[in-house]
């Protein structure tokens, strides 16, 4: 099922999309989107469409992904839309060619799957800098107006408080677990957007999402918010396979994009900003609990094996403070139970209607 056939999502798109006044300021320009199909992007791209159906002068979308039949796939008719347009882009590799110009550059394409980090940290770790120089280069060949990069709470490091990490709160990580190739190439690669804004003038944003759920996640999604919602819809039951005390910040994939979106327009040149739901920072136990009330299943837990344990996020205290997000007139519109809940309940459309 198509997920523009749900009714919840696009009354929820519709609720994300009055939190953005400043969205007007897009249409007529053009915005490149990496990572078009993924959890987050395929969101921002929602909301662009969204609009374009509701508004006679369109934000054009430049959808770049690796395979077109995916993009195709994920975003059906619209995709034959006058204003959407594929180009072919893999992060991961080489030799990208971007024909067409944009205005605007969202960079989300990124292996954020942990079974992946682990399996391939030297792709991880390579993607997360070369895509994103590549892109810099376009937009600085292309006199593209900003750039918007989506880099990771990881970035933060561990630290032993429970305290929300503010954005100049950088802590401990261990440069020789492999894990950590992702953590460590997000940050990289926030340092290469500054260095082409001092040695080249391209000007980027930086946007640090907490732990991003909702039903635009794949079904082969790894991170624990995205299979349990999946498990709860499928009315099997949630398994924790740790005690559950890990403090994160949990945010709707709308509000990730609506913030995006505003940090894009509205955000200080070379500037980290942090997304964070202040309602929705919870333990991973919380969390589930959520999610299995949502289901109506069970919540029952059980020992990692070893390969499980080497996917764990190294940080038990991942919490954000989203006050500068804020300052700039953001406000997430999904607290934690209603975001879930309308996750569950999307992906049990999806189910029932297959």
């Amino acid at each position: 099922m198509s997920i523009y056939a749900s009714e919840l999502w696009m009354r929820d798109v519709k609720t994300a999309i009055k939190t953005l006044p400043e969205l007007p300021e897009l249409a007529g320009k053009s915005v490149l989107i990496t990572g078009a199909t993924g959890l987050i992007c395929s969101a921002v791209a929602d909301i662009f469409i969204y609009y374009n159906e509701t508004h006679d002068l369109p934000i054009g979308i430049i959808a770049a992904g690796r395979k077109p039949e995916r993009v195709s796939d994920r975003f059906g008719e619209y995709y034959d839309r006058d204003y959407f347009s594929f180009v072919k882009y893999d992060a991961s590799k080489g030799g990208n060619k971007i024909s067409v110009k944009a205005d605007y550059i969202i960079h989300g394409a990124s292996n954020a799957s942990p079974k992946t980090i682990v399996a391939e940290p030297v792709e991880t770790m390579l993607s997360n800098f070369d895509g994103l120089a590549f892109l810099l280069n376009y937009a600085k060949e292309n006199a593209a107006k900003r750039l918007l990069y989506i880099s990771s709470s990881e970035v933060y490091g561990q630290k032993n408080d429970s305290r929300p990490y503010k954005e100049d709160d950088y802590s401990y990580i261990d440069l020789l677990n492999p894990r950590n190739s992702y953590s460590v190439g997000k940050r990289a690669a926030e340092t290469l957007c500054a260095s082409y804004y001092a040695e080249y003038g391209v000007e980027s944003v930086i946007v640090r999402p907490g732990h991003i759920y909702g039903p635009t996640a794949s079904a082969e999604d790894t991170r624990v918010s995205s299979a349990w919602a999946y498990a709860a819809a499928r009315g099997e039951d949630i398994v924790m396979k740790s005690d559950g005390s890990q403090l994160r910040s949990y945010c709707h994939c709308l509000d990730c994009a609506t913030a995006i979106i505003k940090v894009l327009l509205r955000g200080e040149n070379i500037r980290a900003y942090n997304i964070s739901n202040p309602d929705s920072i919870l333990s991973i136990r919380e969390m589930a609990e959520i999610l299995a009330k949502a289901g109506g299943v069970s919540l029952k837990t059980a020992f990692p094996s070893e390969s499980e344990r080497k996917e764990f996020n190294p940080m038990s205290n991942s919490s954000l403070d989203s006050a500068d997000l804020l300052k700039l007139g953001w406000k997430g519109v999904f607290d934690a139970e209603c975001g879930f809940y309308h996750t569950v309940n999307i992906l049990k459309e999806k189910y029932m209607r297959c």
